[in-house]
């Protein structure tokens, strides 16, 4: 196995705890399903927000999912001039045997103007 890094980003509606929780939540469910991740193979993940999201840590969604032993860091994404707004983004570290061209990445909620290539039709969160 190697580690590998998995990204991801969605927006939300409005700088609140409930949304941020919610959104990121959305994010990492629809990453674990696309890539069929076993919660105990992340090694670690960051969270970036940017500057207009600062109501509650994404990192709190994914520990509401049980993600207790991985390592979880969040910060700001860089103030850049016509960014995307009220956006959060995830750099997941995951072990796996998936060679790189393997890993899905996911985009949702307006976030795949980042990457449009690798935005994902749709996807069922449970």
């Amino acid at each position: 196995m190697r580690c590998q890094g998995v990204r991801g980003a969605t927006t939300v509606e409005e700088n609140t705890s409930p949304h941020i929780v919610n959104g990121t939540r959305e994010l990492l469910l629809a990453i674990v399903k696309e890539n069929e991740i076993h919660p105990d193979d992340i090694a670690s993940v960051i969270f970036t927000t940017t500057r207009d999201l600062s109501a509650e840590y994404p990192a709190l969604a994914a520990r509401k999912m049980g993600w207790y032993d991985q390592a979880l860091l969040c910060g700001h994404e860089m103030d850049v001039p016509g960014g995307l707004s009220r956006c959060i983004r995830v750099l997941l570290h995951w072990n796996t045997n998936k060679k790189p061209s393997e890993i899905q990445h996911v985009y949702l909620n307006g976030a795949e103007e980042l990457r449009p290539e690798r935005a994902i039709d749709s996807v069922e969160n449970s």
